[in-house]
């Protein structure tokens, strides 16, 4: 008897967000990199006067790229990690961003003015991690494809040797399928049926 089943939808393949958390990964390591050749690992946390791309960079900086990056590769093997990567993505850009706000001015009052600016932030900066912020949100909510499965046709199966089968099939001898009036007296003698005499 055939069991009635739905059909199941499930995610399908490499998703555009593992896709896009792969490749953002892969350019935060490359600039992290690329801005430890530019500003070597002296004066960790101080001002540098070392750009990329326009984007002041100093050793702290590069280092939270890079760290952000590997992060990333390692969260890209799997739909839902990819999404944990977008999420994490947009809350330290997002707060990057809100502090390079204060530091620059834009908000009057700055609660951690007393940190000082161990980013070395600027003005170009805050606007990098504003899309920075919301290219972790895209990674986070962009839509999964999905595959639908349908229930196969599950025909009854009986299969020899199980106590639960209604009926045994077992294997037919070759001999047995020849012609009636073919038929070999040992063939005919094992297809009588059991009680009758021979």
């Amino acid at each position: 008897m055939a069991r009635a089943q739905r059909a199941r939808i499930r995610t399908a393949g490499l998703q555009p967000a593992q896709v896009l958390a792969g490749l953002a990964s892969l350019a935060f390591l490359v600039f992290g990199i690329v801005g430890f050749t530019r500003t070597g690992f002296a004066n960790f946390v101080g001002r540098n006067d070392a750009t990329v791309l326009g984007f002041s960079v100093n050793p702290l900086y590069n280092l939270g790229f890079v760290l952000l990056g590997a992060l990333g590769l390692l969260l890209t093997f799997g739909s839902g990690r990819s999404r944990v990567f977008g999420f994490l993505t947009f809350a330290a850009f997002a707060a990057l961003f809100v502090w390079g706000l204060m530091i620059a001015g834009t908000v009057s009052t700055n609660p951690v003015s007393q940190a000082g600016n161990p980013f070395n932030l600027n003005g170009p900066d805050n606007w990098l991690h504003l899309g920075l912020a919301a290219l972790g949100l895209v990674i986070a909510f962009l839509p999964a494809r999905h595959k639908v499965l349908l229930p196969e046709d599950e025909e009854e199966t009986v299969v020899a040797g199980r106590a639960d089968s209604a009926t045994v099939v077992e294997p037919v001898p070759e001999d047995s399928r020849r012609p009636k009036h073919g038929k070999n007296p040992a063939v005919a003698h094992d297809e009588r049926p059991p009680g009758l005499a021979r």
